[in-house]
């Protein structure tokens, strides 16, 4: 049996996790559950799979859990509490669902434990790639993509002499505004951006996916995770969501996983690696697969896609600058407090106005963040010219 533990339960990739440990039945044991501060959907998690080990970082969510269900675990909060479900002795994988820069420490601090890692948090290699992967390397510790395109270019990539990759490509749906003109994108709302034509998916993953900067974010991690660089990697748009995402080999030869559109497959492949299982996902058959598009990015009418891959490409402290910049900015959209249209200019003016040089150390990218988030913070709140 296989000792698991979550960091972010309560999102969208936490709950289909613990989906697929409930279906096979018998191959895992959920060891330590952890979240921000949803802690009546911790509940509801605590007496169906009863963790031994339960981190809220919200005290007074913590305390409203332990008046609903009691405490036959134990309870930790803050940030000390998140870091040690990571790092808890007994578990074999730990699972870093959570969503923005609150999955960086976490993820280090799992590694440096020696824990296998399944990986569904963008954020920790686009801010730290080189310093989480040289860390594994040292530790000897595996890195399992849960991200559907990057758990499809790892099975397509697996057993293959990485001399015989050509390129890979990412897939991307192209959201629900592909089929828009950029004026009627700039005028979207929330409800709108929110209304993935593909995916069910957390708020700022959605945002995200309709601004395209999280394919951005995919290639800069798909440089870390994979050694491939940049020039190595292409985009290409994918509006079925089936082609999950391809390698092209020096042969001129395609080799593509595809899949329904369900995050159950590409987690439950992570939990169970390297071995595979019936799933209870949506099945389809072979002749259901018609009219596979493959189109190009409008950059002009998704400017965050090519912000992300400069910032990748600049390195150093960037790549930090403009995935926090965006975490604030989608945040301030989430709230009404910021327009859909202003999102890449907050990406633009951040790397315009913040030094961006190089890593030296981990505190150094935590230092940057704080900056990111003050700079963005202001300027949202001095508004927008």
């Amino acid at each position: 049996m296989k000792r698991i533990c979550i960091i972010g339960s309560t999102g969208s990739i936490g709950r289909t996790t613990l989906q697929v440990t409930k279906w096979l039945s018998g191959m895992f044991k959920v060891v330590g559950l952890a979240c921000n501060r949803n802690w009546m959907i911790m509940a509801e998690q605590v007496i169906e799979y009863a963790p031994e080990v339960v981190a809220i970082r919200d005290k007074e969510a913590s305390e409203k859990l332990v008046k609903l269900v009691g405490e036959d675990f134990k309870l930790m909060t803050g940030d000390e509490g998140i870091m040690e479900v990571a790092t808890l002795p007994d578990v074999d994988l730990v699972v870093i669902a959570v969503v923005g820069s609150a999955g960086l420490r976490p993820t280090i601090e799992a590694i440096k434990a020696g824990k296998t890692v399944a990986l569904a948090n963008k954020e920790s290699l686009v801010m730290a790639g080189d310093i989480i992967m040289e860390l594994a390397e040292e530790r000897g510790v595996r890195i399992l993509p849960v991200d559907s395109e990057h758990s499809a270019i790892f099975q397509c990539l697996e057993g293959r002499d990485i001399g015989e990759l050509d390129k890979i490509v990412l897939t991307a749906s192209g959201g629900p505004f592909l089929n828009l003109s950029k004026n009627e994108i700039e005028k979207a709302t929330l409800e709108n951006a929110l209304n993935h034509p593909q995916w069910r998916m957390g708020k700022k993953v959605s945002i995200d996916s309709a601004t395209l900067f999280n394919k951005g974010l995919e290639v800069i991690e798909a440089h870390h995770l994979f050694g491939i660089p940049y020039e190595k990697i292409d985009v290409v748009i994918h509006p079925q969501s089936i082609v999950h995402s391809l390698i092209k080999l020096v042969d001129s030869s395609y080799i593509a996983q595809l899949a329904p559109s369900d995050m159950a497959i590409p987690i439950q492949y992570a939990l169970t690696y390297p071995q595979r299982y019936e799933s209870r996902s949506a099945d389809y058959e072979m002749y259901e697969f018609n009219n596979l598009e493959f189109i190009k990015p409008d950059t002009e009418k998704f400017p965050c896609l090519e912000i992300a891959i400069e910032a990748g490409k600049q390195g150093g402290l960037c790549p930090t600058v403009v995935s926090v910049a965006d975490e604030v900015a989608v945040n301030a959209f989430i709230e009404d407090k910021l327009g859909f249209r202003y999102i890449p200019i907050v990406l633009e003016k951040a790397i315009e106005n913040i030094e961006c040089g190089r890593i030296t150390d981990i505190l150094d990218i935590f230092e940057k963040e704080e900056e990111t988030r003050n700079f963005v913070t202001s300027l949202i709140k001095g508004g927008l010219k």
